[in-house]
């Protein structure tokens, strides 16, 4: 398949993502009570997890085993996370802008780097 249409495919993922991440957490809080850090930290594992299921099922098309896959994902999850961190505290360093704007950098950043080592190392096996 084509990285264009992967890429498509990635981003709607991402969008769902998003979504997935914003609901739990506003139903955590508002609905349930739960404080604002559990709240995040189960609303980014929703999101994480989804990611995970599409990504192989849909946009990469695996054949790979789930575990295999699993860890491989986390791991990258884990390297594109500090990755966009580092970034992001260099640009509030050194780029004299709304911080925030180095955020939306800094995601943006992560995004093309996970979806990168998504298609060439975590999901590879159908990628040709």
């Amino acid at each position: 398949m084509g990285t264009l249409k992967q890429a498509v495919k990635y981003g709607l993922v991402g969008i769902s993502n998003t979504l997935i991440t914003a609901v739990v957490i506003w139903i955590m809080m508002k609905i349930l009570g739960f404080s604002d850090i559990f709240s995040n930290i189960t609303g980014y594992a929703a999101g994480v997890a989804n990611s995970f299921i599409w990504n192989k099922q849909w946009t990469f098309k695996s054949s790979d085993s789930w575990m295999s896959s699993a860890i491989r994902f986390g791991f990258v999850f884990g390297i594109c996370y500090l990755l966009q961190l580092g970034l992001l505290l260099y640009l509030n360093k050194n780029l004299h802008i709304d911080p925030y704007y180095n955020q939306l950098i800094a995601m943006a950043f992560y995004t093309v780097v996970n979806f990168l080592l998504n298609k060439f190392y975590t999901f590879k096996e159908q990628n040709g």
